[in-house]
């Protein structure tokens, strides 16, 4: 049974919008901090944001302004609004589920399939 419901991403200009969800079990959701690592090509997983059961949040210096995670309690959902969206930012982000504050791959439960997010200049 897949762990992770994971829908969004896309193409957008430098500048533009972007959002993921990601839907978890509600055996995960309710007892472990979730959120997103990214992987751009030729470089290693890095840690983006995470939220936990408490509404707790935890961001990535880069994204910090630009990106807001959010959680919807009735839906075991998380989402992740990203905004201001830079080259930098192109990558496949990857759904997560851990021990708080899940900042390392080490914290790390489990990992969803991903979904491609690719922002030009």
């Amino acid at each position: 049974q897949a762990q992770f419901i994971e829908s969004g991403g896309g193409s957008v200009q430098a500048g533009g919008s972007l959002s993921l969800s990601c839907a978890a079990s509600e055996g995960i959701y309710g007892r472990y901090a979730m959120g997103w690592f990214r992987q751009a090509p030729g470089k290693e997983r890095e840690f983006v944001v995470a939220s936990n059961w408490s509404g707790r949040t935890y961001y990535r210096d880069s994204v910090k302004g630009r990106f807001t995670i959010s959680r919807d309690n009735e839906k075991n959902t998380v989402y992740l609004q990203m905004d201001s969206l830079k080259p930098e930012d192109t990558a496949v982000y990857l759904c997560v589920y851990g021990v708080w504050p899940l900042t390392r791959p080490t914290m790390v439960n489990s990992w969803g399939q991903g979904t491609q997010v690719t922002v030009s200049s």
